[in-house]
């Protein structure tokens, strides 16, 4: 029953469609073994030896009323005297009729690891009897700052390491009145919260009972969501799963209640930060105390880079369109 004929024994492959063959070609992104150890994790001991010799830039800008502790908590937060005020000692304060914004630079050490630290405080801001546009040298500072690291990036001839100016995260004090946010809150956050990371914080929250810090709390955070304001960290910037998950535990206890103090007292044979009242002494860096150690762990120690790469990859990267559209415009 087999046939005579010779069968089509060639070795070419059938035809097959264009579109089809571009689907089986395109190679599949699968890991390789290794035979052996090849050294490919040492990228991360160049990236880190390289980072101790150069150093990094960090600028920080604390908004708010005066009396709230803004000079005191930078202080805390990088255990030196990087304030303004506590680089000008002799200085009287006075209330400035306008807005005036200082920045001052330290570069700061630890453990082999340098810092340039710039501090921008905001001196007058919502001080004044009549606040009307108070935020507009905020805003006008901080987009001035986009525009210098513009002007330096479209050069033909660009430094390979341009300086950064730009305002990596806005720390913004809420008094801490156990009501509602201040229409001046609202709308600093609402303009604010487009242009730079914006971190709310209720000052001095050793003046409120327990009872009061958690119910002004959740105040705090309806008005945020009813009038759609979006504080750092933003859930539309979050990459994977486990970024999702810590950024959801700390928007539960956003805004953060903190207590500042750069004198140390004696609690139990050890040296604290804290503040000492009639009844007994704040410790600052006690998570029972304050949340003072969740605003250090959200600024520095876990999300430092987050809040760099968003400002250029997000916030310098929208100024840059628009600026660049305006400028291609007839």
């Amino acid at each position: 029953g087999s046939s005579l004929e010779p069968e089509d024994r060639s070795m070419e492959p059938p035809a097959v469609p264009e579109e089809e063959a571009a689907l089986t070609v395109a190679p599949s992104p699968v890991g390789c073994q290794l035979f052996g150890y090849v050294g490919i994790e040492a990228v991360l001991d160049q990236m880190k030896i390289k980072t101790m010799k150069t150093g990094f830039e960090f600028n920080i800008m604390v908004v708010g009323q005066s009396g709230l502790g803004k000079s005191t908590m930078v202080n805390t937060l990088f255990k030196s005297k990087v304030s303004r005020k506590s680089s000008q000692p002799g200085q009287e304060e006075r209330i400035p009729k306008t807005v005036q914004l200082q920045s001052i630079t330290h570069v700061i050490e630890e453990k082999g690891v340098k810092m340039k630290l710039t501090v921008t405080d905001t001196p007058g801001f919502g001080d004044q009897i009549n606040n009307e546009n108070c935020w507009d040298p905020i805003i006008k500072y901080i987009n001035e700052q986009y525009e210098r690291y513009l002007r330096e990036e479209i050069l033909i001839t660009r430094k390979r390491k341009i300086p950064d100016t730009r305002v990596h995260g806005c720390v913004y004090f809420v008094p801490p009145t156990g009501h509602w946010l201040r229409p001046l809150d609202l709308e600093f956050m609402r303009r604010l919260s487009k242009i730079v990371n914006v971190v709310p914080v209720i000052a001095k929250a050793d003046t409120l009972t327990l009872e009061e810090r958690a119910e002004f709390k959740q105040r705090i955070q309806e008005d945020l969501k009813t009038h759609a304001i979006s504080v750092y960290p933003q859930e539309d910037f979050d990459q994977d799963p486990e970024d999702r998950a810590l950024n959801d535990r700390i928007r539960e206890k956003i805004p953060f209640a903190v207590v500042g103090a750069d004198q140390e007292h004696q609690v139990n044979g050890k040296r604290v930060l804290g503040r000492k009242t009639k009844w007994g002494i704040i410790e600052v860096e006690n998570p029972a105390h304050c949340e003072f150690p969740l605003l250090r762990d959200l600024l520095i120690r876990s999300h430092l880079q987050d809040l760099k790469d968003i400002t250029h990859n997000v916030h310098y990267e929208s100024y840059r369109v628009r600026r660049l559209n305006e400028s291609n415009r007839p």
